[in-house]
């Protein structure tokens, strides 16, 4: 018996049909984890459902408690506070809300983060614990203060 080739079939494979659940389709998804561009921190709140709003809204008061004078942005498609340069971010995600203060007050508080996952420059707070309002307060404070003495040092 002759062997046969396997070019019909590589040809076959090739020429196959792709399945639409094969393609990528996230610059199509509408809302927040798609491709639609917030331009205000009310529009990106409103694209989520209201027990993801009231965290996204708590988190928000406390950094307008923490740096006052900081104005509200959307940087990155994220709720982003800048006082001369961004201060912090968050971000609402499936199942925690991201807080990304940069490495400066992860690495000064990290004793009291432990017990919440985190990186270099993020922090996960799951919807299902309680949000640690004072400690996002003095994270910002802290970042308030680092950018204040890098704007002296110009």
């Amino acid at each position: 018996m002759a062997k046969k080739s396997a070019k019909p079939a590589i040809k076959a494979i090739k020429k196959a049909p792709v399945k639409k659940s094969a393609v990528n389709k996230s610059s199509e998804k509408p809302g927040p984890y798609g491709a639609k561009k917030f331009s205000t921190i009310d529009e990106y709140h409103s694209n989520f459902p209201p027990d993801i709003q009231v965290v996204l809204n708590q988190i928000r008061a406390v950094i307008r408690k923490a740096a006052p004078q900081a104005k509200e942005e959307i940087s990155y498609n994220m709720p982003a506070f800048r006082q001369d340069k961004v201060l912090v971010y968050y971000a609402a995600n499936k199942e925690h809300l991201g807080f990304y203060p940069t490495p400066g007050p992860l690495l000064l508080f990290a004793a009291e983060l432990i017990k919440f996952k985190s990186s270099k420059g993020a922090v996960q707070f799951p919807y299902d614990q309680k949000l640690p309002v004072s400690l996002i307060e003095k994270m910002v404070k802290y970042r308030v203060k680092e950018e204040s003495e890098r704007s002296k040092k110009k």
